[in-house]
């Protein structure tokens, strides 16, 4: 007996409308042409969508051109009919002038085709950074049945017998060239090391981390984001994705069931407790808020700043991916959380099943990768909301503070979490790399190192680059990381304690515009502040009569466009205007003849 639908497949209204058999007949002819049948597209069966973001200029995502074929398998075999279709592509490591410009690109893209074509389900294949917070965006916006299928991190990388993770090996060996240690070659040699095969970062950097926040939303079939790329579990989980997406278009399971503010908390936890990236910030914030769920900026400390770093996995830890993967994955972290009170239990996930269920039996069986809760490798190891007269909003990544840095900069008796420095000011990364070891500029290791330029409005699309070093000099000293901050972002993969993501930028005005190299910083992390030591009628003075530091032209129409449209890191970067549109397949879209 065939199945019913909870409701008709939107799919219908092209293929099967008993009232315009004229465009019934010209939305199948086409289909014909490369050996679909009348009979499949007018069977009531629901056509699955896959979002095909693997491609030649998406290394990250390639692996998806293979794994596709599995999850069509899977769709055939539960009775779908599977239609693959591009995603505009999306790689971190080579877009300019920063790949952040293409998440919201990707996703007002994925939007028009998951509404204007006869999509009943979508599986939206995932990897590199921002593939996963786009696709999501756009699932909640339509609001069709949805499941995350991720393309897994690449294999451990290894050299000379040390494990080299991707992107922290180089921003590592960057400092040790800077100090002599090694040479450009082996420099070079370090890098290509992490990166053994298919597959995304290796490391907890921002594309394990927002794979793992698919899955701790409930969004990914259990066990998903962790499966190396390579590993025959890849393929098996592509192909059960491939037959429960099905299942889903009969059950109509939508996000708008699954993202709740309670699943959104959840995956706030899992990141503090996988040491996971700072840009899980502003993704997290974007998908909450194109998912119409009330998610705060203060949420980062209230909810996840006392949870303990649990998974000992680089930048923060020792480990990569393979062992995080033998370990158990997201469940097993999950299920620590879960047994410590920590998770909301009852949220609905993909499976049709609470969280709750889906983690039983996952305790992990190695406990030097994933810590018990009670003995973790380090207390308080979550994010720190702060502001003062700089900034409204800004974040602090705590579990890469180590404990050299601690020494140095926050435990002072009488001042503990509270130090002072010197601001040195660059304009944009460009400006810093010709400067920094400028030594008249006298930096030392009571200085604060601040980038601006560097948001969504300046640069344009907010970049990675607040990740800066010491001047060689320091480094060849052994002072190999200072206090830095930004209204731009930092590499996922980066181990340096940095206050990032500021906002208001200062190409909007914001603090960073009116601060000059020499003012003082105070930054007390126990009050949550990060203050200038400046008189308030200085600040007054120089935001009259100071102009806003200037910014680069646009050089594409998106670029102008984006700047026009796009909000700031606290919000999560969104085209604003986007956030009205909701569950938009709720209502068919008009006939095109």
């Amino acid at each position: 007996m065939d199945k019913k639908p909870s409701r008709p497949f939107r799919s219908r209204d092209w293929f099967a409308d008993p009232e315009r058999s004229d465009m019934t007949a010209l939305y199948l002819e086409r289909f014909m042409n490369y050996g679909l049948t009348p009979e499949e597209l007018r069977s009531g069966r629901p056509i699955i969508g896959i979002a095909q973001t693997g491609s030649d200029l998406s290394p990250c995502n390639r692996i998806h051109l293979d794994l596709a074929r599995r999850v069509r398998d899977g769709i055939r075999d539960a009775g779908g009919i599977p239609m693959e279709f591009p995603v505009h592509p999306i790689f971190e490591n080579c877009r300019r002038p920063t790949a952040a410009l293409d998440r919201n690109l990707a996703y007002l893209g994925l939007v028009e085709i998951l509404y204007g074509y006869p999509i009943d389900a979508v599986v939206l294949t995932t990897g590199c950074d921002k593939t996963t917070p786009a696709g999501i965006m756009a699932a909640s916006t339509v609001d069709i049945p949805a499941i995350v299928l991720s393309g897994g991190p690449m294999l451990d990388g290894w050299h000379n017998g040390e494990l080299v993770g991707s992107g922290t090996v180089i921003w590592r060996s960057r400092r040790q060239l800077a100090a002599g240690e090694i040479d450009e070659d082996e420099f070079l040699q370090r890098a290509c090391s992490s990166a053994p095969s298919a597959g995304h970062c290796n490391t907890m950097g921002t594309a394990s981390t927002m794979n793992a926040v698919a899955e701790a939303l409930g969004l990914s079939l259990p066990g998903c984001a962790a499966i190396p790329a390579p590993y025959r579990e890849r393929g098996q989980m592509a192909y059960e994705t491939g037959r429960r997406i099905v299942e889903m278009a009969y059950e109509d399971l939508r996000p708008s069931r699954i993202l709740t503010r309670e699943s959104f908390l959840n995956a706030l936890s899992v990141i503090s407790c996988a040491g996971g990236s700072s840009n899980a910030q502003v993704h997290l914030m974007a998908m909450a808020r194109h998912a119409g769920v009330e998610l705060h900026p203060q949420d980062w400390t209230d909810h996840g700043y006392e949870l303990p770093l649990l998974l000992n996995m680089q930048p923060a830890g020792q480990f990569l991916g393979e062992r995080f993967f033998r370990a158990g994955g997201v469940p097993a972290l999950m299920w620590e959380l879960l047994q410590a009170g920590r998770l909301h239990g009852d949220c609905l996930s993909v499976t049709g099943q609470t969280m709750a269920h889906n983690l039983q039996g996952r305790e992990t069986r190695d406990r030097e990768v994933i810590k018990p809760f009670d003995q973790p490798l380090m207390e308080n190891a979550g994010f720190l909301v702060l502001r003062g007269n700089l900034f409204d909003f800004g974040i602090l990544k705590t579990s890469v503070i180590s404990q050299r840095f601690r020494e140095r900069y926050l435990q002072h008796p009488g001042q503990e979490g509270i130090f002072e420095g010197r601001a040195v000011v660059f304009e944009g990364a460009d400006d810093y790399h010709a400067r920094i070891n400028d030594p008249s500029l006298n930096i030392d290791e009571d200085c604060i190192l601040v980038m601006r330029g560097a948001g969504p409005i300046g640069w344009p699309g907010s970049a990675e680059v607040v990740n800066m070093q010491p001047p060689d000099t320091l480094i060849q000293r052994g002072i190999t990381t200072l206090p830095t901050l930004g209204d731009g972002r930092q590499s996922g993969t980066a181990d340096s304690p940095s206050i990032l993501n500021v906002s208001p930028e200062s190409a909007v005005g914001g603090g960073l515009s009116w601060l000059q190299s020499g003012d003082r910083i105070r930054i007390d992390l126990q009050a949550g502040r990060c203050d200038a030591l400046v008189a308030p009628e200085e600040i007054e003075r120089r935001r009259r009569e100071l102009p806003i530091p200037p910014v680069p032209a646009s050089h594409s129409p998106w670029e102008a466009l984006y700047r026009e449209k796009t909000g700031q890191l606290v919000d999560g970067a969104t085209l604003d205007f986007a956030l009205q549109f909701r569950r938009i397949a709720d209502v068919t879209p008009r006939h095109n003849h």
